[in-house]
Protein backbone atom coordinates (compact mmCIF):
# COMPACT_ATOMS: atom_id res chain seq x y z
CA UNK A 1 0.00 0.00 0.00
CA UNK A 2 1.25 3.19 -0.74
CA UNK A 3 1.58 6.00 1.77
CA UNK A 4 -0.77 8.69 1.14
CA UNK A 5 1.01 12.17 0.23
CA UNK A 6 -0.45 15.34 2.14
CA UNK A 7 0.53 18.95 1.69
CA UNK A 8 -0.09 21.42 4.22
CA UNK A 9 -0.35 24.79 2.92
CA UNK A 10 0.40 26.78 6.73
CA UNK A 11 2.27 30.04 7.51
CA UNK A 12 1.79 29.72 11.37
CA UNK A 13 4.96 27.70 12.63
CA UNK A 14 3.38 25.95 15.57
CA UNK A 15 0.30 24.76 13.96
CA UNK A 16 2.81 23.53 10.78
CA UNK A 17 4.54 21.49 13.28
CA UNK A 18 1.70 20.48 15.38
CA UNK A 19 -0.42 19.16 12.16
CA UNK A 20 2.70 17.69 10.38
CA UNK A 21 3.69 15.72 13.73
CA UNK A 22 0.12 14.48 14.21
CA UNK A 23 0.33 13.56 10.23
CA UNK A 24 3.33 11.67 9.82
CA UNK A 25 2.71 9.60 13.48
CA UNK A 26 -0.47 8.55 11.38
CA UNK A 27 1.62 7.31 8.39
CA UNK A 28 1.40 9.99 6.22
CA UNK A 29 4.18 11.82 3.91
CA UNK A 30 3.78 14.90 4.70
CA UNK A 31 5.48 18.23 2.46
CA UNK A 32 5.23 22.04 4.03
CA UNK A 33 4.65 25.42 2.29
CA UNK A 34 4.28 28.24 4.16
CA UNK A 35 2.25 30.48 1.38
CA UNK A 36 -0.24 30.14 -0.84
CA UNK A 37 2.30 30.72 -3.70
CA UNK A 38 4.32 28.39 -2.41
CA UNK A 39 1.74 25.51 -1.78
CA UNK A 40 0.87 25.81 -5.57
CA UNK A 41 4.94 25.28 -6.28
CA UNK A 42 5.25 22.79 -4.21
CA UNK A 43 2.00 21.05 -5.77
CA UNK A 44 2.96 20.95 -8.98
CA UNK A 45 6.52 19.32 -8.22
CA UNK A 46 4.85 16.75 -5.63
CA UNK A 47 1.26 15.92 -6.87
CA UNK A 48 -0.14 15.59 -3.16
CA UNK A 49 -3.49 12.94 -2.64
CA UNK A 50 -4.99 15.98 -0.48
CA UNK A 51 -3.83 19.31 0.57
CA UNK A 52 -4.61 21.29 3.44
CA UNK A 53 -5.30 24.99 2.74
CA UNK A 54 -4.65 27.04 5.82
CA UNK A 55 -7.01 30.60 4.61
CA UNK A 56 -5.21 33.56 6.28
CA UNK A 57 -1.94 34.00 4.88
CA UNK A 58 0.84 35.82 3.76
CA UNK A 59 2.10 36.67 0.08
CA UNK A 60 -1.29 34.22 -1.29
CA UNK A 61 -4.05 33.85 1.03
CA UNK A 62 -5.94 29.70 1.00
CA UNK A 63 -8.83 31.57 -1.30
CA UNK A 64 -6.77 32.42 -4.55
CA UNK A 65 -4.28 29.78 -3.90
CA UNK A 66 -7.17 27.11 -4.11
CA UNK A 67 -9.08 28.83 -6.87
CA UNK A 68 -5.29 28.56 -8.80
CA UNK A 69 -5.36 24.93 -7.97
CA UNK A 70 -8.78 24.44 -9.39
CA UNK A 71 -7.95 26.13 -12.29
CA UNK A 72 -4.76 24.03 -13.02
CA UNK A 73 -5.74 20.72 -15.45
CA UNK A 74 -3.18 18.93 -13.72
CA UNK A 75 -4.11 19.38 -10.37
CA UNK A 76 -7.83 20.48 -10.39
CA UNK A 77 -8.64 16.93 -8.83
CA UNK A 78 -6.86 17.14 -5.94
CA UNK A 79 -9.14 17.78 -2.83
CA UNK A 80 -8.04 20.68 -0.61
CA UNK A 81 -10.01 21.24 2.73
CA UNK A 82 -9.70 24.70 4.60
CA UNK A 83 -7.94 25.21 7.86
CA UNK A 84 -9.14 28.38 9.12
CA UNK A 85 -9.94 30.31 12.39
CA UNK A 86 -12.42 31.70 9.92
CA UNK A 87 -16.06 30.25 10.99
CA UNK A 88 -18.34 32.35 10.03
CA UNK A 89 -20.50 30.34 7.33
CA UNK A 90 -19.78 32.93 4.59
CA UNK A 91 -16.44 32.25 4.96
CA UNK A 92 -16.96 28.49 4.72
CA UNK A 93 -18.83 29.42 1.96
CA UNK A 94 -16.00 31.58 0.31
CA UNK A 95 -13.55 28.98 0.81
CA UNK A 96 -16.34 26.36 -1.11
CA UNK A 97 -16.66 28.63 -3.52
CA UNK A 98 -13.04 28.76 -3.90
CA UNK A 99 -12.98 24.93 -4.24
CA UNK A 100 -12.51 23.49 -0.98
CA UNK A 101 -14.36 20.22 -0.26
CA UNK A 102 -14.21 21.06 3.36
CA UNK A 103 -14.14 22.88 6.52
CA UNK A 104 -11.79 22.08 9.07
CA UNK A 105 -11.89 24.82 12.12
CA UNK A 106 -9.19 26.08 13.97
CA UNK A 107 -8.34 25.18 16.85
CA UNK A 108 -7.68 21.39 15.57
CA UNK A 109 -9.40 19.12 17.33
CA UNK A 110 -7.04 16.41 17.30
CA UNK A 111 -8.99 13.63 18.64
CA UNK A 112 -10.78 13.91 15.18
CA UNK A 113 -8.55 15.29 12.62
CA UNK A 114 -6.67 12.09 11.22
CA UNK A 115 -10.45 10.74 10.96
CA UNK A 116 -11.30 13.79 8.98
CA UNK A 117 -8.52 13.30 6.77
CA UNK A 118 -8.44 9.61 5.97
CA UNK A 119 -12.17 10.69 5.10
CA UNK A 120 -11.20 13.52 2.57
CA UNK A 121 -8.43 11.03 1.73
CA UNK A 122 -11.20 8.23 0.74
CA UNK A 123 -13.55 10.21 -0.92
CA UNK A 124 -10.85 11.62 -3.09
CA UNK A 125 -9.92 7.91 -4.51
CA UNK A 126 -13.63 7.25 -4.84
Amino acid sequence: MMTSRVLLIEDNEVNSYLIRFVLEQAGYAVQVATNGLEGLEAARSRRPDLILMDIGMPVMDGYEATERLKADPDLSDVPVVALSAHAMEHEKERAYQAGCIAHIEKPIDMRTFIRQVQTHLGAAAL
